[in-house]
């Protein structure tokens, strides 16, 4: 045996045991002749103490280790001296006095050290298997396993059964650009990787299976971001006879147990609910974080009748004017002001207006416009108090609210107004648009993906060509301001299916070419059912509360998408090519 503990598990009552332990060493101090090691395993830190007096050839040897050599070493467990104790450890009370040293392998000098942070990401990741070595990417590790196996379990016992789809599928508009996979068998043909398993839990639905889920790894030819990644892992799920009700309890349970196994805390269940609209009027973003307040206060009424030109502008044609009160921020600077003014510009507004309430003095050039009925009704409606910021926004409803919630979750990021790094805030997000036009294509195209059902008192409206006033039958889970799941009940007949791709620019000869499979299945008897999928990164990022989706992953795409580990993505010999009958463009 290479060992018989590891690096976490001796405690006080093993003192007086022989034991062997293997690991890397992760620190050596020279105390007078008599050498302390930290040996590593992935479970923690042991102390060794090597005494010249007792066992010189060993101590000798201790002599040359350096860090990450690997080592067995073979002593008795003792306690520590009084006052030498290292609470910070599991194992800080004792230390084992070695009797025996067995270097494994030597490690030549790190290119990075494991205990500092190194601000070269892509340095970490070109040395992927020595980044792993750090003990907050094991517990994020941990952390992913955790929350896979307390699915599998809690999933099993609902009744759903896990089943693998296919990876390599048909290339349908779903929304993502995709990855595509040439055939070698069928020339000038390709598969593409799925982009989620969604076309296929249907069928399974279609087939009886009635409860299904799997752990789904699905491929998307996106731009990555701090938390997008091409390359994702899904909580993937779909059932049968269910409405929404039935989702949103089965995920409230799925999450209370992970965040139990995972945190050793009991979320708060049932969620708060919020429909897309009242999400986007109060708080300017459809996945709002509930940690803090400033929510967007609606003072179209209040002004109907103002003298400001830019206000009873957007007012006369149809806009709304809003504000938020970012309490205490009046001592904004100058250069935060215009940081908050191209942000507003950057979200299609045409500026910002604020007063700064200082001195009990309004600093604004808009004040002069207000009457004093106005002012007065304005500092009842916003609570305003001495060193307030009042930040407003006046044009289309749209514009309006994706403007201040920008500016909401800037403004408490500046003024950091999250001050537990702990707290948990979930709620869901229901009647999202089903669908939404794209003036550049001069199209509508799904918001959530085209086999998403409408609200059933919104049909008529589907048929009668008012798109932009149907609801979907739709649902996200969010945390923190963090999307980490969405779904939809599905269309499951053949007619409104058909009607949905129409509606999309699919024609009937697409229709059957994209998704003839689909629309055949639903002529044989297909199920009402629903499903949901929740990302398996993005819940862990929040879990273990990394900022960055990377860390979560053990061998990840860099920023750009590039795997510098393995020098992915990479050329391939002409020979192989022409197998694929692919012409190389290269010059």
């Amino acid at each position: 045996m290479y060992r018989t503990h590891h690096c976490n598990e001796l405690r006080s009552s093993n003192v007086g045991q022989e034991v062997t332990l293997a690991g890397w060493i992760d620190s050596t101090r020279d105390h007078g002749g008599v050498i302390f090691v930290d040996l590593r395993d992935r479970e923690g830190r042991t102390q060794i103490v090597f005494r010249p007096e007792e066992y010189p050839r060993v101590a000798a040897t201790a002599h040359t280790l350096r860090n990450e050599d690997v080592t067995q070493i073979t002593g008795k467990v003792a306690r520590r001296v009084d006052g030498t104790q290292n609470p910070k450890l599991a194992t800080g009370e004792i230390e084992v006095v070695a009797s025996s040293l067995n270097i494994l392998n030597r490690s030549e000098i790190l290119p990075f050290p494991l205990d500092s942070e190194v601000g070269n990401e892509d340095l970490r990741l070109a040395y992927r298997y020595l980044d792993l070595r750090r003990p907050a990417l094991v517990r994020n590790l941990k952390a992913r396993h955790q929350v896979v196996k307390v699915t599998r379990e809690y999933l099993d016992r609902n009744g759903y059964l896990e089943i693998e789809t296919p990876v390599l599928s048909k290339s349908t508009p779903e929304g993502a650009r995709e990855f595509l996979v040439p055939s070698r068998l069928i020339p000038h043909h390709y598969y593409a990787l799925s982009q989620s398993p969604q076309q296929y839990k249907q069928l399974l639905m279609v087939g009886g299976v009635e409860r299904y889920f799997q752990i789904a790894k699905c491929f998307r030819d996106e731009d990555p971001r701090a938390d997008r990644i091409t390359e994702l892992t899904q909580i993937d799920l779909e059932a049968s006879f269910i409405e929404r009700e039935d989702i949103v309890q089965l995920i409230e349970g799925l999450l209370l147990e992970i965040f139990r196994a995972t945190r050793g805390v009991d979320i708060q269940t049932p969620f708060p609910r919020l429909t897309y609209h009242q999400a986007m009027d109060r708080f300017g973003i459809d996945k709002p974080d509930l940690r803090f307040g400033m929510e967007l206060v609606d003072l179209s009424d209040l002004f109907a009748g103002s003298q400001f030109k830019v206000f009873r502008g957007a007012l006369d044609n149809g806009g709304v004017v809003k504000c938020i009160n970012a309490k205490g921020f009046a001592k904004i600077t100058t250069g935060q002001i215009e940081e908050l003014t191209n942000l507003a510009k950057a979200s299609d507004a045409k500026g910002l207006a604020f007063i700064k309430v200082e001195a009990g003095e309004w600093k604004s050039p808009i004040v002069k416009f207000f009457v004093e009925a106005e002012k007065a009704a304005l500092k009842q409606k916003l609570d305003v108090e001495e060193g307030d910021l009042l930040l407003f926004g006046a044009d289309r409803w749209e514009i309006v609210c994706t403007v201040l919630g920008r500016i909401r979750l800037k403004v408490a990021e500046i003024q950091q107004l999250i001050k537990d790094p702990n707290e948990l805030k979930f709620l869901w997000v229901f009647d999202f648009p089903l669908l939404a036009f794209d003036p550049a294509e001069n199209k509508w195209s799904s918001i959530h993906h085209p086999f998403t059902r409408p609200k059933r008192e919104d049909l008529q409206l589907l048929q009668d060509g008012d798109y932009g006033q149907v609801r979907a039958e739709a649902y996200d889970v969010v945390l923190n301001g963090v999307e980490i799941g969405g779904g939809s009940i599905r269309i499951h007949e053949q007619h409104l299916q058909a009607k949905m791709f129409q509606v999309l620019g699919i024609n009937a000869e697409q229709q059957q070419k994209l998704f003839g499979h689909l629309l055949k299945a639903f002529t044989f008897g297909a199920p009402p059912h629903g499903g949901i999928a929740l990302g398996v990164d993005r819940l862990v990022m929040l879990i273990t509360r990394t900022t960055n989706i990377r860390d979560v992953i053990a061998f990840p795409k860099n920023s750009r998408g590039f795997d510098l580990l393995m020098d992915s993505p990479s050329e391939v010999p002409e020979e192989k090519l022409r197998e694929l009958h692919i012409q190389n463009h290269k010059r």
